[in-house]
């Protein structure tokens, strides 16, 4: 299996597939759009953008110029999405020569400009959702060693093992077989689709201090539940932090 790779499902850019569920944004509790479904769209191949006919967009829209050009979609039109008094500048974006005719006058709406996404009644964080991306977390009994400047930092035989589309299987640990003294929290947060919001840790060993190379979700979402309150350690941010998995290290840089 040396010869084996991990891949995602890749979509190709300029793909538009109608969506399953309905979706809505809204804006200080203004409803901006609503679809049952909408369109998604992968402009590049990471996660696609939800597009929504002219109709389903219950605010008023201003043309305010040319945009970006596309690769994919070809050039772009912005539209100033007004929300009572507020004008959010830019905030929607039309493709007119879009090679599918089905998008030519929908809008995708500005991810950032909008505070609250919802798919149903759940609520959506950082970016649309691909429903070609899978989430496991599953419980193991292997056997779980990190190690940094030479000294054991972690050593467990009860991870929570996490596999998500494309990415490679992540061993997270439960705090009492992680010397949480030798971690130190930083102010790095990332941000998850999937799981939510993340925070850091540095690990000090002696005179060694390894930024970020470990992570947690407290309040994970629901693909994320399994892992919560749990530690996972990242070896491929630094050559200096090892991590074997029965016996065998992983992920070298």
């Amino acid at each position: 299996m040396a010869d084996a790779v991990r891949r995602a499902v890749v979509i190709e850019p300029g793909t538009v597939e109608p969506g399953a569920v309905r979706v809505r944004a809204y804006r200080s509790g203004v409803l901006v759009a609503d679809a049952d479904p909408p369109l998604l769209v992968w402009e590049h191949g990471f996660y696609p953008l939800y597009f929504f006919a002219p109709d389903r967009v219950r605010v008023e829209v201003r043309p305010a110029g040319m945009g970006p050009r596309s690769r994919s979609l070809g050039p772009s039109e912005l539209f100033d999405v007004v929300v009572g008094d507020t004008v959010l500048t830019g905030a929607a974006r039309r493709y007119p020569q879009a090679p599918v005719e089905d998008l030519r006058d929908a809008v995708t709406l500005e991810w950032s400009a909008l505070d609250t996404w919802l798919a149903e009644e759940e609520l959506i964080h950082t970016h649309a959702r691909d429903p070609y991306v899978r989430v496991d977390a599953m419980p193991s009994g292997r056997h779980v060693r990190v190690v940094a400047g030479g000294q054991v930092v972690a050593e467990s035989r009860r991870p929570v093992v996490l596999v998500q589309s494309g990415q490679p299987p992540r061993y997270y640990l439960p705090r009492v077989d992680v010397r949480m003294d030798q971690l130190k929290p930083t102010d790095t947060v990332s941000y998850c689709a999937y799981k939510g919001t993340a925070a850091y840790w540095a690990v000090r060993v002696g005179g060694l201090e390894l930024t970020d190379v470990a992570w947690g979700y407290d309040n994970p979402l629901r693909e994320g539940l399994a892992v919560a309150g749990l530690v996972c350690f990242w070896p491929e941010k630094s050559a200096e932090l090892e991590v074997y998995v029965d016996g065998e290290r992983i992920s070298v840089p």
